[in-house]
């Protein structure tokens, strides 16, 4: 089946995932702070966490792909080993006597070992320069614990690299620096993997920041973007824009969220669990807003007042309300859980989902609702700051019925969002009933 997802919440099929390897186990006490881990996690239990987590999806008929597998396949295709290649390459603080050297180890590795170092990268004493091999000045100054390539050990979270909107894929720009690499992993598998041929990329690398993390797809034709940390306001533009013109939804939610390590995407404090129904943190339930952005008859964005979260989103869905889980009776329990990814679960039909079973009383609130709760072990997986929606990238669900109807029509046919970025689209009207 071709990728398809429109919602958070139809039952998934098939989904993207990586298994922690070697670029976990480079996480020292000198490095996991720039590598955004708050903690050295146990390798091998973090391996047979994900392994659960994985045959957990299994069990319930999710067909599983793996990053690394995929990586693996697509450098089998000339072109996408040598756009990789040249790209870790370009970097200039490699200096050419040891970009030379660099360029001459990674053009000895078959696809398996060149996709380990992609992933995994290279340390400095696995280059070894000698006779007729420099590595120049920039080797000979490099701490021997120096990564010449460096690693890649947020890739655990599949999901912000790339979002599926319909039968398009976002290849995000990730914010922060050690996150940078990972999107060219991903924009490769989508360009060059024979399983996607002719995907079109409705996002890619370079442009203004966006994490999918920050992107809930909330119905058909619905989305939320949030905006805080991770994914700038002129992120948020750039997507809508593209996403209004190629057609693929008449309202788009921008949702400015608390810039901190517990809240830094969307996903960690709100995510949807049932066709009409979000787990939330509560000490946002109550204030978080939504801008409502709609696009205009010249086909630039139409920026709406603010107004609470749950009204804006119900009215964009077509619904009456939108019910709200919280997360915690009391307030030490919310905070705990909701530090610990208690909001960041992964629907895999409505009223079933995924989360961590350190997070008692918020499982034991959305079964109070009716939700049933696939509960997974994390204590090693969670040290990135990342759930289950977190470690995972939808490739395929079954499409929704909207509640809401909504063609978008152009006077002219096959308009790129290129061309509406540089202000030569056709005049686009919208037509919504419901």
């Amino acid at each position: 089946m071709p990728p398809y997802v429109d919602s958070e919440v139809a039952r998934l099929a098939t989904v993207m995932l990586h298994r922690p390897g070697a670029e976990l186990a480079r996480l020292t006490p000198r490095n996991n702070d720039s590598l955004l881990f708050d903690g050295i996690p146990w390798v091998g239990r973090a391996q047979e966490e994900h392994d659960r987590f994985a045959q957990a999806l299994r069990d319930r008929g999710v067909e599983v792909l793996y990053l690394g597998e995929l990586l693996e396949q697509t450098l089998e295709v000339a072109e996408a080993r040598a756009e990789l290649t040249e790209g870790v390459l370009a970097g200039p603080r490699l200096g050419d006597s040891l970009r030379e050297r660099v360029a001459a180890h990674l053009a000895d590795l078959g696809p398996r070992d060149l996709a380990h170092v992609l992933m995994a990268g290279l340390a400095h004493e696995e280059v070894k320069p000698g006779p007729g091999k420099a590595g120049g000045l920039v080797y000979e100054l490099m701490d021997r614990h120096d990564f010449v390539i460096d690693p890649l050990p947020n890739l655990l979270f599949t999901r912000d690299s790339s979002v599926w909107v319909r039968d398009r894929v976002a290849v995000t720009s990730l914010a922060m620096p050690a996150r940078n690499r990972e999107t060219t992993l991903t924009r490769a598998i989508y360009t060059h993997h024979p399983r996607f041929a002719g995907t079109e990329l409705l996002y890619t690398p370079g442009l203004e920041h966006v994490e999918g993390g920050d992107v809930l797809l909330l119905a058909p034709n619905v989305l939320a973007i949030g905006v805080g940390e991770r994914t700038t306001p002129a992120g948020a533009e750039r997507l809508a824009r593209r996403v209004f013109a190629a057609g693929l939804a008449h309202t788009i939610l921008a949702v400015p969220i608390a810039q901190e390590r517990a809240t830094m995407h969307l996903d960690t404090v709100c995510t949807m669990v049932d066709v009409d129904a979000v787990v939330m943190y509560p000490n946002v339930a109550d204030v978080l807003t939504a801008y409502p952005v709609t696009s205009g008859f010249d086909g630039e964005p139409v920026v709406g007042a603010a107004r609470p979260f749950l009204y804006a989103a119900a009215e964009a869905m077509g619904i009456d309300r939108l019910r709200l889980i919280d997360t915690g009776l009391d307030p030490v329990t919310a905070e705990r859980e909701q530090w610990d990814d208690g909001n960041n679960t992964l629907a895999l039909a409505p009223r079933l989902c995924v989360a961590y079973e350190r997070n008692v009383e918020t499982n034991a609130q959305l079964e109070r609702a009716g939700i049933e709760v696939i509960a997974i072990s994390g204590s090693e997986l969670g040290s990135g700051r990342g759930g289950p929606r977190c470690m995972s990238c939808p490739v395929e669900r079954a499409s929704l019925e909207s509640p809401r109807k909504c063609d978008t029509m152009s006077s002219g046919t096959g308009t790129s969002a290129e061309s509406a970025l540089s202000g030569k689209s056709e005049t686009a009207s919208m037509s919504c009933t419901g």
